[in-house]
């Protein structure tokens, strides 16, 4: 049976915290390991207990979510950051997913997408509703930032496995696509992320974005 996601909370509404707490916990392979209420209290429970997942909200006293995200990211740990906010994408998406965050959510979809949203993290991939993936897709488009030159170091095929990974797809779907086996997917990805020094799968995603790689989410 597979190990159940392990997850800390990092809210400073207690009610909050325990209505996120009931919903996860009703899923059977969802483990709430901590709830904290501050970023400063996040980032030292991340080092403590390495959760597989933060649920981070963005206005807590001390240190901001955003900032937390900031400091977790740094730690390069396998744990993963999901922004549970009450603030609108247009405010907070692209600091959020720069700061290194897997995933942004407003809290007034919880009751629906959380579930879904902490089962792709989980995946290693990228969780954007489609509002937040097409702003963040134009919010790169205006960077105008084609001729990075890290994209010319990527052969076509390694361009290819990195633009379906940036969309999501596991490493057997890509297998599928390019009629190449899942562990050559792998090598790719690996040979991609040493090519462009990330550590991270919520990077490349950032990478392919701000050179043009996906077209449309």
């Amino acid at each position: 049976m597979a190990d159940p996601t392990r997850i800390l909370i990092a809210d400073d509404h207690a009610m909050f915290r325990a209505g996120i707490r009931t919903l996860l916990e009703s899923e059977p392979l969802m483990e709430i390991v901590g709830e904290v209420s501050s970023g400063d209290e996040a980032v030292d429970q991340v080092r403590i207990i390495k959760p597989d997942i933060v649920i981070m909200d963005l206005s807590m006293p001390g240190s901001s979510g955003l900032e937390a995200t900031r400091r977790i990211a740094a730690l390069h740990l396998d744990t993963k950051v999901l922004v549970l906010t009450a603030h609108a994408e247009e405010e907070y998406l692209v600091p959020v997913v720069e700061a290194g965050a897997s995933g942004y959510l407003t809290k007034n979809s919880a009751d629906t997408d959380l579930i879904e949203a902490v089962k792709v993290v989980a995946r290693g991939q990228v969780y954007l509703p489609p509002k937040a993936a097409t702003l963040l897709l134009r919010r790169y488009k205006e960077a105008e930032a084609d001729d990075d030159p890290g994209l010319h170091s990527l052969s076509s095929r390694e361009q290819e496995v990195l633009a379906l990974t940036a969309e999501g797809f596991s490493s057997r779907e890509i297998g599928k696509k390019l009629f190449i086996s899942p562990k050559t997917v792998d090598t790719y990805r690996a040979r991609i992320m040493e090519k462009l020094g990330l550590t991270h799968r919520s990077e490349l995603v950032r990478f392919a974005l701000r050179v043009g790689l996906l077209a449309e989410l």
